[in-house]
């Protein structure tokens, strides 16, 4: 067992955070246990990214098209995690495509639960932004039988994005 990958299992979230801030050396091994399938490690690996990076993070950025390409294989909390991470990215048009079909997959999943349903749905939202046209494509999105299975904050947080789309 790694340092990194003790720290992952032992420790709280702010202890984690504070020793890959003391300890940039591993940032590395934790993107390449967030991409890999190496559980718990993976999951927790992304999920402590997430609050580790910056925005558009080039530490990151070399490892995108890897995270992309191996979104699908992931389990739904994986997926969440990924899906958080790649929203703090800016992503080439050929990547935003591909992420963009795989967020429709994951959205029209119904029986996904909603926290990875939502954060895929952010993902289109912010392509749509960037991409207008898409925007009158995607307003299907929101038709009951996508909604039914969310809570009433996932309807919530919905609703808030579908409203930033028509700003």
């Amino acid at each position: 067992m790694s340092v990194l990958e003790d720290k992952l299992l032992n420790s709280y979230k702010d202890e984690m955070i504070s020793f890959m801030h003391s300890h940039p050396e591993y940032f590395d091994e934790a993107i390449e246990l967030a991409v890999g399938d190496k559980q718990p490690y993976s999951w927790r690996a992304a999920w402590l990214l997430w609050s580790c990076m910056e925005e558009n993070d080039k530490r990151v950025k070399k490892y995108t098209t890897k995270i992309v390409d191996t979104l699908k294989a992931k389990d739904d909390s994986h997926q969440r995690e990924l899906l958080k991470i790649l929203l703090k990215m800016d992503l080439s048009e050929k990547y935003e495509s591909i992420l963009f079909d795989h967020c429709m997959d994951i959205w029209e999943g119904i029986n996904k639960p909603p926290a990875v349903r939502v954060n895929a749905l952010k993902f289109i939202v912010k392509i749509a932004k960037k991409h207008p046209e898409l925007a009158k494509e995607i307003s299907f999105l929101t038709e009951n039988h996508y909604l039914e299975s969310l809570s009433p904050g996932a309807k919530n947080s919905v609703s808030k994005l579908m409203r930033e789309l028509d700003r």
